[in-house]
C-alpha cells in the first residue's frame, strides 16, 4: 500500500485529512485486526496534526483499537490535561504509558562490528534492538504508528522506524544510538534521511521484523504559512520505507531554511506549553547552530523552563557535568562511570554546546534560577526584560529590529524547522553511514 498526498500552496484540510485516513485504514488491512496498537507522538509534537489522526483511527476502528502508547522515549508522561487537549476524541483508559528504564524487551542485537562500521570507526559497541513489550505481548496483531518528520539532531529526520526503537525503546538503546549521533557530529546529520543512526533503526527494524506485528506508518510534514501558520503539507502512508523517504525529501523542501548571512543576534521563544526543559528547549540550539555567526548570540526566552532534564536522573547528570564541546564530553565519558552510564545524557550535553562558537544565554521562568542556569555552561537573562525587548507575542519568524536599532532573527517555534547558511549546509559533509561489505 501507498498513499501520500502534498500541497505546498495551502494546508491539507480538515475533511481531506479524514479522507486519506479512511484510504489508509482501508488499504491496509487493519479493517481485518482484532486488536490495534497505535503510537503516536507526546505533547511536545502537538503541532504534528497526530492528534486528529489519531482521533480519526479510533472513531473509524472503534474496538479493534486496544490500546494508544505515546512514543514518550525519554520524556514524561503526558499530563491528563496535555492527552485531552491533543487526543480530545480518543478515551483515555486507551492510553498507556512508556517506561523507557522497565518495561522493554530486546527483539535483537546489531554487533559490535556493525555498528562501528556504520559509525566508521567512532563507536565499538552493539546496539540492542528495543522496544515497549506491549508491542509483542501476543495480543496486538496489528501497529499503526503516527508521527511528524522533521529535521532532527540524532537521526537526521526524525520518525519512521525512530518512533518504535527510541519513542518506545529502552535505555540501552537510546544510549547508544544518541551517543553515536553525537560523536559523528551534528553538522553532518541535520536534515539528512541517510545517517549512521537512521541506518541502525533501519537495521534494527529488518532483524525485529518477524517479531513485531504488521506496522502501517502515518507520516506528515508540517510547514510554515505566509502568515506564519502552520501548514499540512505533507501526509504519507505505507508498510515499508517508501513513506519516510518521500516525508523526508518533503520536509527538507519545507523545513529547511537557508540564509544568506549568519545570524549575528538569535530570539527564540519557548512555549511555556511544549518547552518545561532544557532537554527538550535546546532544540533552539539543534536547529540554529548552522545559522549562527561565530561570536555571535542565541537568547532563548523560555518562560516555562522548571528543570534540566526531563528524566530525574538525567537531570541529576546535567546539572552535574553541564554543557560541554563534544571533546570535553567524550574523555569525562571514558573515564567517568556516571556518565559512560548515560550515554543520551552524554550526547545531549554535547548537542547542548555551541563548540565555543557562540553564546547561548537562556532567560527562565521563576523555576530556574540565574545560579542554575550558569551552573551549566550557559548565561543567564531577565526574561521581563527580555520580554519588553523583544516582543514575541505574535511576531512572525524572520529578521526584525527591536526599536532602538537592534537588528535580530527570530524563531517562534524551534521544532518546526532547521536554519543554516547555505554555504555551511553546503560545506558539511554528510555523514552517509558505511555500507555492509560482501
Amino acid at each position: 500500500m501507498h498513499i501520500s498526498e502534498i500541497q505546498l500552496h495551502r494546508s491539507i484540510s480538515d475533511s481531506e485529512l479524514e479522507a486519506l485516513v479512511d484510504k489508509t485504514i482501508e488499504a491496509s488491512g487493519a479493517l481485518l485486526a482484532k486488536c490495534i496498537l497505535i503510537i503516536p507522538p507526546d505533547i511536545t509534537r502537538f503541532h504534528s496534526r497526530a492528534g486528529q489522526i489519531t482521533d480519526a483511527l479510533v472513531a473509524k476502528l472503534g474496538p479493534r483499537v486496544a490500546a494508544i502508547l505515546p512514543a514518550l522515549g525519554t520524556h514524561s508522561a503526558m499530563t491528563e490535561e496535555e492527552r485531552a487537549h491533543m487526543y480530545p476524541g480518543s478515551p483515555s483508559q486507551l492510553f498507556k504509558v512508556h517506561d523507557w528504564r522497565h518495561d522493554v524487551v530486546e527483539l535483537g542485537r546489531l554487533p559490535e562490528e556493525r555498528v562501528s562500521e556504520i559509525s566508521n570507526g567512532k563507536v565499538r559497541y552493539s546496539y540492542p534492538v528495543q522496544a515497549n513489550r506491549l508491542l509483542t505481548s501476543g495480543d496486538i496483531d496489528f501497529i499503526f504508528s503516527v508521527g511528524q518528520v522533521v529535521p532532527h539532531e540524532v537521526a537526521g529526520m526524525a520518525n519512521h522506524a525512530k518512533n518504535i526503537f527510541v519513542g518506545t525503546g529502552g535505555k540501552e538503546a537510546i544510549d547508544r544510538s544518541h551517543y553515536l549521533g553525537a560523536v559523528c557530529g551534528m553538522e553532518g546529520i541535520m536534515g539528512r534521511a541517510d545517517t549512521p543512526v537512521r541506518a541502525l533503526f533501519d537495521e534494527g527494524l529488518s532483524l525485529a521484523a518477524g517479531k513485531l506485528p504488521p506496522i502501517t506508518w502515518i507520516l506528515t510534514v508540517i510547514g510554515s504559512a505566509e502568515d506564519s501558520s502552520l501548514a499540512l503539507r505533507g501526509y504519507f502512508s505505507s508498510q515499508d520505507r517508501r513513506c519516510f523517504e518521500e516525508a523526508a525529501a518533503l520536509s527538507a523542501r519545507v523545513n529547511i531554511q537557508l540564509l544568506e548571512k549568519p545570524i549575528q543576534k538569535a530570539v527564540v521563544w519557548l512555549d511555556p506549553e511544549e518547552y518545561r526543559s532544557t532537554w527538550l528547549g535546546n532544540k533552539s540550539i539543534y536547529r540554529l547552530r548552522m545559522a549562527m555567526a561565530d561570536g555571535g548570540e542565541l537568547l532563548i526566552l523560555a518562560p516555562g523552563l522548571r528543570s534540566f532534564g526531563e528524566d530525574p536522573n538525567i537531570d541529576t547528570v546535567i546539572r552535574r557535568y553541564g554543557y560541554r564541546p563534544s571533546t570535553e564530553i567524550q574523555t569525562l565519558v571514558a573515564r567517568e562511570p556516571a556518565l559512560a552510564d548515560n550515554l543520551s545524557a552524554a550526547a545531549h550535553l554535547i548537542h547542548g554546546s555551541s563548540e565555543g562558537r557562540f553564546r547561548i544565554t537562556y532567560a527562565p521562568g521563576p523555576l530556574v534560577s540565574k545560579e542554575e542556569i550558569e551552573s551549566v555552561g550557559y548565561q543567564w537573562a531577565d526574561l521581563g526584560q527580555a520580554l519588553q525587548r523583544y516582543t514575541p507575542q505574535g511576531r512572525l519568524t524572520g529578521s526584525h529590529s527591536t526599536r532602538d536599532g537592534e537588528p535580530f532573527f527570530f524563531v517562534q517555534n524551534p521544532a518546526l524547522g532547521l536554519w543554516s547558511t547555505a554555504a555551511r549546509m553546503q560545506n558539511t559533509r554528510s555523514l552517509r553511514p558505511s555500507m555492509r561489505l560482501g
